[in-house]
């Protein structure tokens, strides 16, 4: 489906060129204001050229925004909290692992007679893609810490690269259901230091204020995970990842995640190769890394 997508798509941008209109795109959820991904796509945007805007839509009834975005033609649309779940029931089309996720975070007008809308999650393909600038990930297992969506977008798409995962999380029974649903081993919290696995990922909010001086995992105990990644972005180094660096581990923060499942959402809208580096560098000064 998503080849026969940017079929579709490459055919709307030539005649949105042609017609000299401004593409538009945005993000859905309730609340935005926080949101740093008009950052990162407008700056992109800029870079290559594109006549074309991303802005933030506070959503209360994502029925209406649905209708909307068909009514105004927003090309596409980032979606987050809380509506990943709930806007599956009003568009036309879901991708596989969407469907798997339970969750879309990314939607995609596909042009015809009849607009339709295509949704898809990309919040799997940042992880992968965030995790494969410092390990492989084929053969190679992961210890997945948290069982909400991050966790679960995280643990699916680990899998379609061929990653054998465990889950670990504080609450027993949500633990056990989502090890249920991929297929995989559940562990109780307190047994993190002493499992090991290539990979530790921590998709709990663990980490970032008021718990930022908090770790799952004990310095000792990150010695059994190689690379280490933490979703959390703000701080940009959280305590779980400054006691991996110093324990030799190679590390991904939360902003990477960010980064790229940004970038396959630019690359799926627009037909055109993402600007990574500006696109980091957006995410970085907004966040006051820079």
């Amino acid at each position: 489906m998503l080849d026969q997508w940017r079929k579709f798509i490459h055919v709307f941008k030539e005649e949105m060129i042609i017609n000299g209109h401004t593409r538009i795109f945005g993000i859905i959820g309730n609340p935005v204001k926080h949101s740093l991904s008009p950052v990162m796509h407008n700056r992109a945007f800029n870079e290559l050229g594109i006549n074309a805007v991303y802005l933030p839509f506070c959503v209360a009834n994502v029925e209406d925004a649905v209708k909307g975005i068909r009514a105004l033609g927003i090309q596409g649309t980032s979606v987050t909290i809380p509506h990943k779940q709930s806007v599956m029931e009003f568009i036309d089309e879901i991708d596989p692992v969407a469907k798997k996720i339970g969750a879309v975070n990314t939607l995609a007008l596909i042009p015809g007679d009849t607009l339709k809308i295509y949704g898809c999650n990309t919040d799997w393909i940042g992880a992968n893609r965030a995790l494969l600038s410092k390990t492989a990930l084929q053969g190679k297992t992961a210890l997945i810490l948290g069982a909400g969506g991050s966790a679960r977008a995280i643990g699916f798409g680990l899998q379609e690269e061929g990653v054998s995962i465990r889950l670990c999380s504080r609450t027993e029974k949500k633990g056990r259901e989502l090890a249920d649903e991929l297929g995989c081993q559940w562990l109780p919290l307190n047994a993190v230091d002493e499992t090991g696995a290539d990979i530790l990922i921590n998709a709990t909010s663990v980490g970032m204020a008021p718990k930022d001086n908090i770790s799952l995992v004990s310095q000792e105990g990150l010695k059994n995970y190689p690379t280490v990644m933490d979703i959390v972005y703000a701080p940009l180094e959280t305590l779980l990842l400054k006691n991996a660096r110093e324990a030799g581990c190679a590390t991904v923060n939360g902003l990477e995640m960010l980064l790229y499942q940004g970038v396959a959402q630019f690359e799926l809208w627009t037909d055109a190769q993402a600007p990574v580096e500006i696109m980091r560098q957006a995410l970085m000064e907004a966040t006051g890394n820079l």
